[in-house]
């Protein structure tokens, strides 16, 4: 036996070491398993199906006419279109270039497309698969619908994904008749680059063509691309239309096709495929950053898979392991049992070969052990409106979200016996033979959706009912008034939209005036054509959309179209701007107005010693509200709360300018100052103006250069000066009373206009400098900083930083001239064009300022507060977003025979 004892020890020192060693490590290690999960988190987080649209047979033009459709059990099959150039007599014949049916699943108007909506010229329209326009016009519908103005992607990271399916090829002659326009508009890679490129979008932009799975194979690669963070949203689209009639010559060569053009889903009586076109975009995100961005949520992709035949019976004909894999597949990655999910919305094409194929699949996979009391629920879309082929997958996407949404399984249609070639006691599947209840069972509900290729590539992706939405308190209205506002691309698309908005609202009694009129606000584009309906309430609003539509006149509805474009600035008057009463209407309709006004009185009547509310409403015993120390601490307040009236009607100013006293109530907005400190600023000068100048002074404005009026002033050198440059004939003088009845008495005789502005005061005069130590003493305790929305200064006439707003800077702002007119200036060469007045009516002279064109608008003018100012935002790009559009252009027919034609 070995002794121990004299062997030497560890230090203490070492052992500590290793000690600190065997810390770090196990530290480090919690914090890769950490970061592990969070990628595994990361990795398999579900998807959310925020928005969709379509295009279908049967005269669907939305997910809710689809969910019409079907749930009514309608058919979408009729007969060959004669509007397409084809030979339908020889198309009916028995010999070669012949169909063996003259039916099959068509689009009301496949060649209509809006080009000037999207800025393309006609000659290129023309050239254009029309598989380019549809989508197009669906996607920018689908992203309206999920409550996401198109314009605001601009620059993101979005992702495009579109499945395609090419039958054919252009003529060879076809970029010499089409100037050039040819590759662009036929080329399956442009379906969803032009697409990116029309909205700005940044992320991946893919066509996929894995023929009939196209669609859903797409959604599976968005869902990868939102899940590993390269796409922060994604469009994802299938799109198929019958160009030409050459799908169905070749499979009624080959046997394949439905006599009746119906396809027979897992029926008896199946007899092959029925052709059909059609285009179906989803508008997806991670479902956090759907819930962060305010999103609803229609459904949620909890997993999805793709596989491929590979050396199978057969490059065209359906395996039915690989079907079993692919499902298998998608559900691991769901962590998800095939109990767990209730109904499948199969391929289902109505084949002979392929449907007995697939249903086994089914009863293999989720027929097994499941209870025969709940068996899955089988179905098939192609029943209703055929085989839309590059779209299907996308299609039954949308069919099961709607089922889903609904609680209802829609009936397959001619599957009143099913196939005789299925083993149908292989496993528990009940086929859809009419329409089911789908209840609440404590769980989500969930559906499979399944998608095959003829050259053998398969998807399946599992779709699950959407969490229930948090709830929420009933926010605070933005105004008892509500103001809708709809725009077009041209007049008639105005027109049409305010017939689908009322015909909308007239129908659904759950819409809110306040909801409908935040979402046309918030998450719509806005286009040239505007209009603006006016309403107190639901009945006003309708009236008014109806009128709209009928293009005749009625009260509290205008429309323009705005010529002016460019960013906007809040404007903030200083004498002149206030009214008998000002904002007490406002006070009792509009909660936003209320609550800042309530702010600006906790922040005012500490330091004025009176109540700003009594003072607005004219209560008995309020202070005399023409005093400067009342008149300039209320004003400052209404400009405050008017500004937040704006942004609470989602108005932001790109930048922000202030006349005089007017600019302290710029500087609380732009957040140069805090509500307290603009509150101090206001309260105490005004009280030293009132108490040391009031009675000694007086202000008039001139109407000649400024120029001219300092030329006239020579002779009255100490008793008059230039208080403020309005503009290129607009001066304001300020001085003694006598000197200033003596100036406008010579003008006057002169014939040039001049009027005394109501006060008792000179500001901007060498009177001020009489205030300049108390100024300096009162505001010392300041704390200005740099502003979050840019400040234009009318001390310095140009961009300040607004770090120096101290109490000298306070101090010169009312000794000094008001350089307005060298502002506004430097605002319209910065790009700004829209000029909102934060005041009680517009008094500004904003557009003699410049030779640019601009918009001004007031904010609160008494007796058509509401529609004075929509007045003049449609007849200038104010910020006004518009609705959904309403594609009202004359159909653009493509020259290119043989484009965009699909296959299998």
């Amino acid at each position: 036996m070995q002794d121990h004892r004299n062997q030497p020890q560890e230090s203490p020192d070492k052992q500590d070491r290793i000690v600190d060693s065997l810390r770090r490590v196990t530290t480090d290690l919690r914090r890769a398993r950490r970061r592990i999960d969070e990628l595994e988190s990361i990795g398999n987080e579900p998807v959310a199906i925020v928005g969709m649209g379509c295009r279908l047979p049967g005269g669907v033009d939305s997910p809710d006419s689809l969910w019409d459709l079907v749930s009514a059990g309608g058919d979408g099959i009729a007969e060959f279109p004669g509007d397409r150039g084809w030979d339908l007599d020889a198309l009916r014949g028995t010999g070669e270039g012949g169909s063996a049916t003259a039916r099959g699943g068509f689009l009301d108007d496949a060649a209509g497309f809006d080009a000037g909506f999207f800025g393309i010229s006609p000659r290129e329209a023309a050239a254009m698969d029309p598989q380019q326009r549809l989508l197009l016009e669906v996607s920018w519908e689908a992203l309206e619908r999920a409550g996401i103005d198109p314009t605001s992607l601009r620059g993101s990271p979005a992702g495009v994904f579109v499945g395609s399916y090419h039958w054919g090829s252009p003529s060879a002659d076809a970029g010499t008749e089409l100037g050039g326009h040819a590759l662009t508009g036929t080329a399956a890679s442009v379906l969803s680059g032009r697409l990116s490129y029309t909205l700005g979008l940044e992320g991946p932009a893919v066509t996929v063509d894995t023929a009939c799975s196209s669609s859903l194979v797409a959604l599976h690669l968005a869902a990868h691309s939102l899940r590993s963070g390269e796409s922060s949203l994604a469009v994802v689209g299938g799109v198929t239309i019958l160009a030409d009639p050459s799908v169905f010559v070749e499979f009624s060569a080959q046997g394949g096709l439905s006599v009746d053009g119906r396809c027979k889903a897992f029926s008896d009586d199946a007899d092959g495929t029925g052709w059909a076109e059609g285009v179906g975009v989803l508008v997806a995100e991670r479902l956090s950053d759907a819930r962060a961005n305010g999103h609803r949520v229609l459904a949620v992709l909890r997993g999805s898979a793709v596989n491929q035949d590979g050396a199978s019976n057969g490059l065209t004909a359906p395996h039915g392991p690989s079907q079993e894999r692919v499902i298998t597949q998608a559900l691991e990655r769901a962590g998800l049992t095939p109990a767990d999910v209730d109904a499948v919305e199969a391929h289902g094409t109505g084949t002979r070969l392929g449907d007995p194929i697939e249903a086994q699949a089914i009863l293999a996979t989720y027929g097994r052990d499941r209870d025969a009391g709940t068996p899955l629920h089988l179905g098939s879309l192609k029943s209703n409106i055929g085989h839309t082929q590059a779209a299907a997958g996308v299609a039954g996407v949308i069919k099961m979200v709607q089922a889903l949404r609904h609680g209802v399984l829609p009936p397959t249609l001619h599957a009143a016996e099913p196939s005789s070639h299925v083993d149908w006691s292989a496993g528990s599947v009940r086929l859809l033979d009419e329409r089911t209840a789908w209840p609440e069972t404590g769980r989500p509900r969930r559906a499979g959706v399944s998608s095959f290729g003829i050259s053998g590539t398969n998807a399946h992706a599992v779709l699950e009912q959407a969490p229930a939405e948090e709830e929420t308190g009933a926010g605070a209205r933005p105004d008892g008034v509500v103001a809708w506002v709809l725009s077009g691309h041209t007049a008639q698309a105005r027109r049409d939209r305010a017939a689908a908005l009322h015909t909308r609202l007239r129908d659904d009694s759950t819409a809110g005036p306040h909801d409908v009129g935040h979402a046309l606000l918030a998450t719509r584009a806005r286009h040239e054509h505007r209009a603006v309906v006016v309403g107190a309430g639901r009945d006003d609003l309708l009236d008014g959309t109806r009128a709209l539509a009928a293009g005749t006149p009625a009260p509290h509805v205008v429309h323009g179209v705005a010529d002016v474009e460019g960013r906007t600035v809040f404007v903030f008057p200083g004498q002149g701007a206030q009214w008998l009463g000002m904002g007490a209407r406002l006070l009792d309709e509009s909660p936003v107005f209320a609550a800042r006004i309530a702010e600006c009185a906790g922040a005012l009547d500490p330091v004025t010693g009176w109540s700003l509310h009594d003072v607005l409403r004219g209560a008995g015993g309020a202070p005399d509200a023409e005093r400067v120390d009342v008149l300039q601490p209320a004003s400052f307040a209404v400009m405050v709360a008017l500004a937040a009236l704006w942004r609470a009607h989602g108005v932001e100013p790109d930048a922000v300018v202030g006349h005089s006293q007017g600019e302290i109530a710029a500087a609380v907005v732009s957040g140069a100052l805090s509500l307290h400190d603009g509150a101090r600023v206001v309260a105490l000068r005004s009280r030293a103006i009132g108490r040391s100048l009031a009675g000694r002074g007086g202000m008039m404005s001139v109407a000649l250069p400024v120029d001219a009026v300092s030329g006239r002033l020579e002779g009255y050198a100490g008793r008059v000066s230039v208080a403020a440059v309005n503009g290129p004939r607009s001066v304001v003088v300020s001085g003694e009373p006598q000197a200033l009845d003596e100036l406008g008495a010579v003008l006057d005789g002169e014939g040039v206009r001049v009027r005394r502005i109501a006060v008792d005061y000179a500001s901007h005069s060498h009177q001020v400098e009489d205030l300049r130590g108390e100024i300096l003493e009162t505001l010392a305790g300041l704390s200005p900083q740099a502003s979050a929305v840019p400040l234009y200064s009318t001390l310095t006439g140009d961009l300040l930083d607004t770090s120096t707003m101290d109490a000298s800077y306070w101090y010169e702002n009312l000794r000094n001239r008001v350089r307005f007119a060298d502002a506004v200036g430097a605002l319209a060469a910065a790009g700004h064009r829209v000029f909102v007045e934060s005041a009680a009516h517009p008094v500004s002279p904003v557009g003699r300022c410049v030779a640019t064109r601009v918009a001004t608008t007031g904010s609160c003018c008494p007796r058509r507060s509401c529609t004075s100012a929509a007045s003049t935002s449609t007849g200038r790009s104010c910020p006004t977003p518009a609705p959904r559009p309403g594609w009202t252009c004359p159909p653009t027919r493509s020259s290119t025979s043989g484009t965009g034609a699909p296959g299998p």
